[in-house]
């Protein structure tokens, strides 16, 4: 960059004088100079011309060739300055009460470790004559599930209702020893409704994935009685499955048992593994009853041709509901200070101590009871904070990389990271926009929990200043993503929500934390700030929109993390993308302050911040008069639409088959983007604007105006009035962000109309009705949509505000809970 400077300046010019004045003092260089064309001292100049161009063609080749893997180097080359997350403290003796948990959210119910190679534990459940549970699905025919109680550290409670079984899963940490201590889980099993039950296998695991070894411990040859184990981060443990009990722990149970030994050849292939080992062979027999056959378990050795990586034990109970199972483990190194087994009424004593508690602090931290809210939305708040908390999970493992600059995918450096996830169903896995909003509500219940997830996140920081978007970290997280989705692009960014996170963080983080984020948040914003930049000073642009524009009504940005949000029609270098511009506000002034806290030169960013925030130049910018709102700008046509179009056919193949393309009806030029969304309102939206600035009437009026934003259930995402409403983009992507309401912009819009609803000037009294009606609209509809169906959900129908989209959705959708609390 120096050089390229000072050629641009003329600055290499002076280099060459000294040589000319040794010419001028040698009469051999001024008589080589001056040698005739065709001498054979010109000859041999011109084959040693020839041999420096080709020399020159090589070198640039072995250069070409050194840029290539120099790219390819830094692109999975982790950042070099210390970790964001000191090594260590993650393991169970710096962290003891964070080191086991619910951190597996793609299965109904498991526990695992913080740690690479972890052990992990298990349910599955088989009603016969239905299908095997293990990993939640979006459409397995479960019809409620989800935490109902979860402080995200020592306890949980879960409620799952599976054609007409109900499940209650139920576990307690206690402390004790090196190891993370103990643990104990309770299942009670009972129907629904009268009639007779149908038998119902209960199946516990513990699985290792390339560490550790399990050994059986059975009773009577037939019922696996215990696991004893050993791995590298647990040492010595115990896991005892204990013998089945009635309900309200009326004395035993009748069950019949089976149990399985395999080798494993991944976590990921725990579900096909149990199923391929099922045979209808058993038998059910209680005393003075019939005789029933189930499937059991039976020890196949593994799944064929694939060499095994670990190892599975499994104990399957198989029983008529209802009954009540208990299964603990114990750590070897707590035997010196465990006054007790965790299990019957010690399990019953701590369970009911510890939702007590939950619940007490739920309301010191919301404080839903004293501002009147009703016991049943209080009982959904605590479900909707559980739920997030529940589906916190620990990933290792390594993405899959393109850089811009390579034909081939790499595979990233090994990575670990903790974190939320959106959803157990859909999305269980790490969300890098997603998570800065998740960590709006973590970090209100547990500050010191909600910094340890933004330091992972930002350890995965590669040597150019990138995050991958998707983290899809490890077997059992591949395989739930769809091959296409698995690939991360270096050049796509996301928006830097995290920031958003910090600045509430900021106050009370310690300094000694802030300064290991503060490398990492700078490389990072560097890293936005120079491969996002826009057409002019000041503007920016989403890098990645699709590469194959003809196929989509309106080409996606996935980048932006609105995906299908209308952009202008025809991607290129020239577009202006409002709603980056403003997250880079945002991150400019957060950097600022934290820049200022540690005493670093807070300047630059300050600088940036105020040029950002300068309400006129927005207005030049991004101020479209023809639309009256805050626009986009690009190559845009809005006389677009699909038509199907069959291929020329080919000779000698069969006639190709019709295909949905985008027909241009008018030519594209230069303009705003006539799409009045949520883009439109992110100056608001982010508190760009001044209490006084002559564009907030326009935004306010465009929010409550019913053909436009405004719903009884929330803001839509785009105007009824935009050409692209619910207009499908491809012919098998239905509408996304198109006029469906999306709880976290409107929770960045209640936190905003809040804002201006404080401020003195011309349009608070406005904003605050706004605010009032919205927050009632919201909250109440996502209550109603909960107590119907029993979940979250991805995003709601703006027509009836029916849910829609993945469920259960408790990651952004959870911000419901701030709302209430109006806690912005």
């Amino acid at each position: 960059l120096m050089a390229g400077e000072r050629r641009r300046r003329g600055g290499d010019g002076p280099r060459e004088r000294p040589r000319e004045r040794l010419r001028d003092r040698d009469p051999k260089l001024r008589q080589q100079q001056k040698s005739p064309r065709g001498s054979g001292r010109g000859r041999t100049a011109l084959v040693l011309t020839a041999a420096a161009a080709a020399l020159a063609l090589g070198l640039a080749a072995v250069a070409a060739e050194w840029n290539r893997w120099s790219e390819a180097s830094r692109l999975v080359t982790p950042h070099p300055a210390p970790p964001a997350v000191p090594p260590g403290s993650t393991g169970p003796l710096a962290s003891p009460s964070y080191f086991w948990g619910t951190y597996r959210p793609h299965v109904y119910f498991g526990m695992k470790t913080r740690s690479p190679r972890a052990v992990v534990t298990g349910l599955m459940w088989l009603q016969h004559g239905s299908n095997l549970r293990h990993t939640s699905e979006q459409n397995d025919g479960v019809s409620r599930y989800g935490w109902l109680m979860h402080d995200g550290e020592n306890f949980g409670v879960q409620e799952i209702r599976d054609e007409g079984l109900v499940l209650r899963t139920e576990f307690v940490k206690q402390p004790g020893g090196d190891h993370g201590g103990d643990w104990s889980w309770r299942v009670t099993a009972k129907m629904e409704g009268k009639g007779p039950a149908p038998l119902l296998s209960l199946f516990f695991y513990v699985a290792t994935d390339g560490q550790g070894t399990l050994r059986p411990v059975l009773e009577n040859g037939t019922r696996l009685a215990a696991v004893a184990g050993t791995a590298e981060e647990l040492g010595d443990f115990t896991l005892t499955f204990l013998p089945p009990t009635g309900e309200g722990g009326e004395g035993p149970k009748y069950a019949s048992y089976n149990f399985l030994a395999a080798g494993v050849p991944g976590l990921h292939r725990l579900t096909d593994l149990v199923q391929q080992s099922l045979r209808e062979s058993s038998v059910f027999s209680p005393p003075g009853r019939p005789r029933r056959r189930f499937f059991g378990v039976s020890s196949t050795g593994g799944l064929p041709g694939e060499p095994p990586r670990g190892q599975l034990l499994l104990h399957q109970v198989t029983l008529e509901p209802p009954g009540v199972l208990e299964v603990t483990l114990e750590s070897g190194s707590a035997a010196g200070t465990r006054r007790g087994r965790l299990a019957g009424p010690v399990l019953s004593a701590a369970l009911t101590q510890h939702m007590a508690a939950f619940e007490q602090r739920f309301e010191d931290t919301f404080g839903l009871g004293t501002r009147g809210v009703s016991l049943p939305q209080r009982r959904f708040a605590q479900a909707a904070l559980s739920e997030m908390l529940g589906g916190i999970g620990f990933f290792h493992g390594r993405s899959l990389l393109r850089s811009e600059h390579q034909e081939e995918p790499v595979p990233g450096a090994e990575s670990m990271l903790f974190t939320a996830v959106p959803s157990r169903s859909c999305f269980p896995r790490g969300f890098l926009w997603d998570e800065g909003f998740h960590l709006l509500l973590l970090g209100r219940w547990d500050p010191a929990l909600a910094r340890n997830i933004l330091a992972h996140w930002l350890d995965l920081l590669n040597a150019e200043g990138w995050i991958p978007r998707e983290q899809i970290l490890g077997d059992e997280a591949r395989a739930r993503v769809p091959p296409e989705f698995v690939l991360q692009h270096s050049e796509t960014a996301n928006p830097p929500t995290l920031l958003l996170a910090l600045e509430r963080l900021l106050p009370d983080a310690p300094l000694p934390y802030l300064h290991r984020l503060f490398p990492r948040l700078r490389t990072w914003f560097e890293w936005l700030n120079r491969t996002q930049a826009g057409p002019e000073p000041f503007t920016f642009r989403w890098r990645g929109r699709d590469t194959d524009p003809e196929r989509f009504l309106n080409p996606k940005t996935l980048a932006s993390g609105l995906d299908d949000y209308p952009r202008a029609s025809h991607p290129s270098a020239q577009e202006r993308h409002l709603d980056l511009r403003c997250w880079m506000a945002l991150g400019a002034r957060v950097l600022a302050a934290l820049a200022e806290r540690l005493g670093e030169p807070p300047t630059p960013y300050r600088d940036m911040a105020v040029a950002l925030s300068d309400n006129d130049l927005l207005d030049r910018l991004h101020w479209a008069p023809e639309l009256s709102t805050f626009a986009d700008f690009g190559n845009h046509s809005a006389a677009v639409a699909l038509r199907w179009h069959r291929p020329a056919p080919v000779p000698g193949q069969p006639l190709p088959a019709p295909q949905l393309r985008r027909e241009v009806r008018e030519a594209p030029r230069l303009q705003f983007v006539g799409a009045l969304g949520y883009v439109s309102l992110f100056p608001l939206l982010l508190q760009l604007l001044r209490a006084d600035s002559p564009r907030l009437p326009a935004l306010l009026g465009s929010m409550r105006n019913e053909r436009q934003l405004w719903t009884p259930f929330g803001l839509r995402s785009l105007a009824r009035d935009s050409p692209c409403y619910l207009r499908r983009n491809t012919e098998h992507d239905p509408p996304y962000w198109r006029g469906s309401i999306w709880v976290n912009i409107n929770f960045l819009a209640l936190r905003a109309l809040h804002g201006y609803g404080q401020l003195a000037g011309p349009h608070q009294k406005r904003a605050a009705e706004l605010y009032r009606e919205l927050r009632h609209n919201l909250v109440a509809n996502v209550f109603r949509q909960y107590e119907a169906t029993g979940f979250l959900w991805e995003h709601y129908r703006d027509s009836d505000g029916v849910g829609q989209g993945c469920h259960p959705f408790a990651g952004w959708s959870a911000l419901v809970v701030l709302a209430m609390a109006e806690d912005y």
